[in-house]
């Protein structure tokens, strides 16, 4: 059962990512031009979602993979291209529609199945390899520790998130934020220290089937982002 601060949270960004932002998060996923700030982001995107694919077989077929935040598809494509059954999930219905419209004909076994929702939801199914990139990072570390805890449950190989990591840039920026009249904020980023999320997923009985595997971070001017893999015992 998702927490009360969870379910608040996620109708925010429901709110944000499908309606304020949609525009531009649009353009961002695109190769249209951006400015330089939103080309550093789109560059540590891309190289964010090249690692945690490079973390994933290369031969996917017959495999159920669940890209949780998908956006507008780029990492569920992929996946799919590699054989997988994809179940490629966003809370924003309008990226959804975006990234249907950009997902052309899948040569080979694989497929993707686009849904508006949430990764947390059950009735997903099982999988064997989990993936959520950048979709946790506006969540307290204890809630991101109890929606891991729930794909667990139904995760045969892998689940690789990212979180956002305190840094003295991030979190200058999250104090910034706050000064924004509420109406002008973005859902903001929660900086969480590597340590302390180490730890609570140690202590977390749930995942205790899963070990801590390869991590990187990832800097790339205004983006920055950690990603960890949990891999099953």
């Amino acid at each position: 059962m998702p927490t009360a601060t969870y379910l608040t949270r996620r109708g925010e960004l429901h709110e944000y990512f499908d309606r304020t932002a949609l525009p531009a998060w649009e353009r961002l996923t695109s190769d249209a031009p951006v400015s330089g700030i939103r080309a550093t982001v789109r560059a540590g995107r891309d190289a964010m979602r090249a690692t945690l694919l490079s973390w994933l077989p290369g031969d996917l077929t017959g495999k159920r993979v669940l890209d949780g935040g998908c956006g507008t598809g780029a990492l569920a494509l992929e996946a799919a291209r590699r054989g997988a059954h994809v179940v490629a999930v966003d809370i924003a219905p309008g990226l959804i529609e975006i990234a249907k419209q950009r997902t052309g004909i899948i040569a080979g076994p694989g497929r993707i199945d686009f849904l508006a929702g949430d990764m947390f939801d059950p009735g997903l199914g099982r999988f064997d390899h989990v993936v959520a990139m950048d979709s946790l990072i506006h969540y307290q570390p204890r809630d991101t520790v109890h929606v891991l805890t729930g794909l667990a449950e139904r995760t045969g190989c892998s689940i690789t998130f990212t979180f956002a990591p305190r840094t003295p840039l991030l979190t200058a920026m999250h104090a910034v934020g706050r000064c924004f009249p509420r109406g002008d904020r973005a859902p903001s980023i929660v900086p969480v220290g590597e340590a302390q999320l180490r730890r609570l997923i140690a202590r977390e009985p749930g995942l205790t089937g899963f070990s801590a595997g390869r991590h990187r971070r990832i800097a790339s001017g205004f983006y920055t982002s950690h990603a960890l893999e949990l891999c099953r015992r």
